[in-house]
């Protein structure tokens, strides 16, 4: 492959400098870093070497990577740069002025490129005096870069084509694929991530949720190898704030407006990752603790109910049946309690088929399952889950009912994640001993369960809910009574928003996909998961959100409305955002 430029400068070392200088060098670039005076420069110089470091190259690669890298105070260097690269922080009036005077100095030939995020590269190239050989160049995820195989590249409406294929070869050299994206205020993917990350900071600062529960929970509910909150350690509270500050400005979308939270930490020096400590502590080389729970002793329980005939109530019971617990199924009729535990049982079958269970498993299972047509059956039960259809109505009625048959200090737990559990627990005579259970789709394949608490629930029942999930090996994560709870909250608007984004800026849905995928990390796209969802019951849950919030920022996409009206419901019905084959 022709690589382009031999020489790069990169102006500003700081998180997202210090990370492309050491991925430069890595990738054999001659890099010369400049900083603004002697202190900024000594803490560049460790902040490369961090980076070279992360990059988990081979000792000699890694020593020839830092001989690579030249770092100093002088801007005498720009006479040799075939590419400079500004990373410094995110404001307008000195990203134009470095690289004025880096226009002073460069051969007519030198490329500019800018790595902001929320600011118009447009802009930035008109008034550094290069506009046709100006490009906004934005790899994701600082102090990750060897993660991302994505890079955003904007490229503003006159730049020469010849700068186009120079700077696609250097992102390809670098073993990642440009998407070109438009100058629009967070680009295509970060403005995405980062009003994401900035709503786990706010639901973090409102307490509603533990640190840990709001990273474990986007970790085993959406398939993320690291949680927003670690995330945002890595990035630098610093780095995201500025965006987030610009963005709000220049969008004027309260979805951008800085949660307190990274205020006041940046204020008090906790930066992240680079600074010792942020969300998390990074002065040693150990994982920090959990977050304690209260202490509250757990109810004892040793036979369990589930309510329903559905795919969820099914996928519950014969988690439980599994996990070594007697599991009774109540649905309406004998019949569709009868087709429910048919339904495990072929579950089953396929994991004996997989190699993933062994056939004495299944039957033990299989023994430990019983159904009926009537709740009266789950009189003896210490755990009793409700899995019916989400409608609060349905779901007070049978809590109501449940509330008759079973003793007393049974546990009645709702799968809801929309709903007030509040109102659900209220029509029962004893609230305290209601709380939310909500597994996630496919419950005998998904980790994740999400304990959610009302202002009455007793401690000991929120206890057991815990207890239990771990004792079938799931991970419990635990928060309030608010619609959505952690996963829902946070990931429902970031794929609505994706779908106003697709439509405003007329992008193509596969470009937004490998952008979420290929430069943040997620396993799927947002289109992509939208179908596996199911548009119908994605638009639903966004109903409920902006009806709860009174947010008109979480107002349901009208590309979504109008899929879900034609019938494009996604892969259940053969046809969402993408065509697939009718399941």
């Amino acid at each position: 492959m022709i690589r382009p430029f031999s020489t790069i400068c990169v102006i500003g070392l700081g998180t997202t400098g210090s990370a492309l200088a050491a991925l430069l060098a890595a990738h054999g670039y001659r890099v010369d870093g400049v900083e603004c005076d002697a202190h900024s420069l000594l803490r560049g110089r460790s902040a490369v070497a961090a980076a070279i470091d992360a990059l988990g190259l081979p000792d000699a690669a890694e020593v020839e990577a830092l001989r690579r890298v030249n770092l100093t105070t002088s801007t005498s260097l720009f006479s040799r740069a075939d590419l400079v690269i500004e990373a410094v922080p995110e404001q307008l009036p000195q990203k134009v002025e470095v690289l004025r005077q880096a226009d002073s100095l460069c051969p007519a030939a030198t490329v500019f490129a800018t790595t902001t995020t929320a600011l118009p590269v447009t802009e930035i190239a008109s008034r550094s005096g290069r506009m046709t050989r100006t490009v906004g160049l934005h790899l994701c995820h600082p102090g990750q870069l060897s993660d991302g195989s994505v890079v955003e590249v904007v490229l503003p409406p006159v730049t020469d084509h010849r700068v186009r294929s120079e700077i696609d070869n250097l992102v390809r050299s670098l073993g990642k694929s440009p998407v070109a994206v438009a100058d629009h205020p967070g680009l295509l993917g970060a403005g995405l991530y980062l009003g994401y990350l900035n709503s786990a900071a706010a639901m973090y600062a409102q307490a509603y949720a533990s640190r840990d529960d709001i990273d474990a929970a986007l970790i085993h509910g959406c398939g993320l190898r690291v949680g927003p909150l670690t995330q945002l350690d890595v990035m630098g509270l610093d780095v995201v704030l500025d965006s987030l500050r610009v963005l709000a400005e220049r969008t004027g979308d309260e979805w951008y407006a800085p949660a307190g939270i990274l205020s006041r930490m940046v204020d008090a020096g906790l930066l992240g990752r680079k600074s010792g400590r942020g969300f998390y502590q990074y002065d040693n080389d150990e994982d920090p603790p959990r977050e304690p729970d209260d202490g509250a002793t757990a109810r004892q329980v040793t036979k369990v109910g589930v309510v329903g005939a559905g795919t969820m109530a099914a996928g519950i019971a014969e988690v439980f049946a599994r996990a070594g617990y007697p599991t009774a199924v109540a649905a309406r009729t004998d019949e569709r309690a009868t087709t429910t535990l048919s339904t495990v049982e072929k579950s089953l079958s396929r994991a004996v088929h997989r190699g993933k269970l062994v056939g004495e498993d299944m039957d033990r299972a299989m023994a430990r399952l019983s159904g009926a047509g009537e709740l009266g059956a789950l009189h003896d039960c210490d755990l009793v889950i409700e899995a019916v259809t989400e409608e609060l109505t349905v779901k007070r009625s049978v809590f109501a009912e449940l509330d008759k048959l079973t003793r007393s200090g049974t546990v009645l737990a709702t799968t809801t994640s929309s709903l007030p559990v509040l109102q659900i627990a209220t029509a029962t005579a004893r609230p305290e001993d209601v709380v939310a259970m909500h597994f996630f789709n496919p419950a005998p394949v998904m980790k994740l369960v999400e304990v959610a608490h009302t202002p009455l629930t007793s401690d000991d029942v929120v206890a057991t809910a815990l207890a239990v999930t771990r004792s079938l090996g799931r991970c419990p994560v635990r928060c309030g009574d608010r619609t959505g709870f952690i996963v829902n909250a946070l990931l429902f608007p970031y794929l609505n928003r994706a779908v106003n984004l697709a439509q405003r800026l007329h992008v193509g849905l596969d470009v937004v996909d490998s952008v979420m995928t290929g430069a943040y990390g997620h396993p799927v796209g947002p289109f992509q998961l939208l179908d596996m969802v199911g548009l119908d019951v994605s638009l639903a849950i966004q109903e409920r959100l902006h009806e709860t919030c009174h947010d008109p920022g979480l107002a349901p996409a009208e590309y979504l409305s109008d899929f879900v009206a034609a019938g494009y419901l996604g892969r259940k019905s053969g046809r969402g955002f993408r065509v697939h084959q009718p399941a």
